[in-house]
């Protein structure tokens, strides 16, 4: 079942998050965090929040088809391990954040948790705000290229 939804909360001061009482369940306690993927260089940092199978899964998918010894896939597994952090939730549903992941994808205090499909993707509020503006101001050309590519 895909994570739907979006959800505004605050980190507390040991940089911990509370998940949302509706991603649970799916969720499970045992949880990859890793910066989110962006779709162009310029694009803000998002944290995404994975089940562990489903991140493998998605690095698998990520470098199939790359020789493993290119400089492309050595810099993907690169990022997509060295950037990823496993962890739990907590016995109150909450994650810690590593400050090294806070910084990179730009987290202070307030948060947007947002369901991103196969997994929550977790971003500053106002820049969450600010993102969706854009890609609802973008949609018309984005679904006029989906259409003319089908």
């Amino acid at each position: 079942m895909p994570f739907r939804g979006t959800f505004e909360h605050s980190l507390d001061a040991k940089h911990r998050l509370t998940i949302p009482a509706a991603f649970r369940r799916q969720l499970g306690t045992e949880v990859v965090l890793a910066p989110a993927p962006r779709v162009r260089p310029d694009d803000p940092r998002a944290l995404s929040i994975w089940k562990p199978e489903v991140y493998d899964e998605f690095v698998r998918r990520s470098l199939a088809g790359l020789n493993p010894m290119s400089p492309e896939a050595i810099d993907l597994v690169r990022l997509l391990s060295g950037d990823a952090h496993d962890t739990e939730l907590d016995s109150a549903n909450r994650v810690m954040i590593p400050g090294r992941l806070l910084t990179l994808c730009g987290l202070e205090k307030d948060v947007a948790v947002c369901g991103s499909g196969d997994r929550i993707e977790v971003w500053d509020r106002d820049t969450h705000a600010l993102t969706m503006e854009r890609i609802r101001d973008r949609l018309p050309e984005t679904v006029a290229r989906v259409v003319n590519t089908a």
